[in-house]
């Protein structure tokens, strides 16, 4: 299996869209996940001193495991601010275990966005970049069930791991606060999520105005997406234009926007999180967008499918302030393929 990725070429609503094939790896390639996330665990969790790890580990069942937030508030699990450099570094490469070379980047911006918002906010205290916790959940194993999340100030991802070799890879939460940063400095003109704005807004402007009386479901964009951070979320409103009414054009374009949050994941996860999408149902898949249309301007959209939701905000900080998550309705924090798992554990 292969998917594709629409790269936008100049600015604006009339950019064009350019087709490029990207490669997947088979899911076959899975297991290799799976045995390097349960060493990359392992391996940092043998670091930690006893006090850090009674913060870093709990139960598979805790309910911890889906309290999951994007606020700057204190967390459970243990921060990189209470680890030494070496355990950091063994932190980070667990965390990227989970994430391909784009999710590892996207991450790491965020995180760094932290000391923008110091500057901005003078408040070093609140926007600190060592608050990011990392949570093990079960006993890390190379064939095994368990879970892991990295979680912080606008980011949350989660991921389960049942037997070794298939994974839940949601809630995945990014955030972007500037969206665009403004102010002088070595970050200024970062857009961490640019892709995900640019490629729905392209997708809403390509659409004639029939299809976008369908698509647009509100002159106004609510203030954060829908779902917030309910521990399950269940569909939306049926609302916005079906993938089986645009033009093959469009529908690429929508499935260049699926990619994208795909892709922050190892191509053998993202391959199995779009199976999913195309095995339910491509055509039935709604895209609906609110608010304006015109960079600068507050807007939202969701993608929503049979089995999965996107959502994606920019209001807040006059429309400078991003929201995109990824929900699964039965397959977030692996609800899915934990049922499954005990069924069969239980009929041995």
């Amino acid at each position: 299996m292969r998917y594709r990725r629409l790269l936008l070429l100049g600015g604006g609503a009339a950019a064009a869209l350019v087709a490029v094939a990207v490669p997947m790896v088979d899911a076959a390639r899975a297991p290799a996940t799976g045995g390097a996330m349960a060493a990359a665990a392992n391996r940092f969790l043998a670091s930690l001193t006893p006090e850090q790890k009674k913060d870093a580990t709990f139960a598979l069942e805790d309910a911890h495991r889906v309290e999951w937030f994007f606020v700057p508030i204190a967390r459970k699990g243990v921060p990189l601010k209470k680890l030494t450099e070496a355990q950091r570094t063994l932190a980070h490469s667990f965390l990227k275990t989970g994430l391909s070379d784009l999710g590892y980047r996207k991450t790491s911006q965020i995180i760094e966005l932290e000391k923008v918002l110091a500057e901005i906010e003078k408040n070093p205290a609140k926007r600190d970049p060592e608050l990011y916790y990392l949570s093990v959940f079960g006993t890390p194993a190379v064939n095994g069930t368990w879970g892991w999340r990295a979680e912080g100030h606008h980011l949350s991802l989660s991921f389960t791991v049942v037997k070794g070799t298939m994974f839940a890879t949601s809630p995945q939460f990014y955030g972007a606060n500037p969206g665009e940063v403004r102010i002088d400095g070595p970050f200024k003109g970062r857009r961490v999520l640019k892709a995900e704005e640019e490629l729905g807004r392209a997708l809403v402007s390509s659409l004639d105005d029939k299809q976008r009386a369908q698509a647009v479901i509100s002159p106004t964009a609510p203030a954060d997406i829908l779902t917030k951070n309910q521990p399950k979320v269940e569909p939306l409103e049926a609302k916005g234009i079906a993938a089986s009414a645009m033009t093959p054009a469009q529908r690429k374009a929508l499935r260049a926007l699926l990619d994208e949050y795909a892709a922050s994941m190892p191509a053998p996860l993202a391959q199995q999180r779009l199976a999913k999408v195309d095995a339910a149902g491509f055509d039935k898949i709604l895209f609906a967008w609110a608010g304006g249309l015109g960079a600068g301007e507050g807007h939202y959209y969701r993608v929503q499918g049979p089995t999965f939701l996107v959502e994606y905000d920019n209001t807040q900080n006059d429309a400078n302030h991003i929201h995109a998550v990824w929900r699964d309705f039965d397959g977030d924090f692996g609800r899915d393929l934990l049922r499954e798992h005990y069924k069969t554990a239980h009929r041995q």
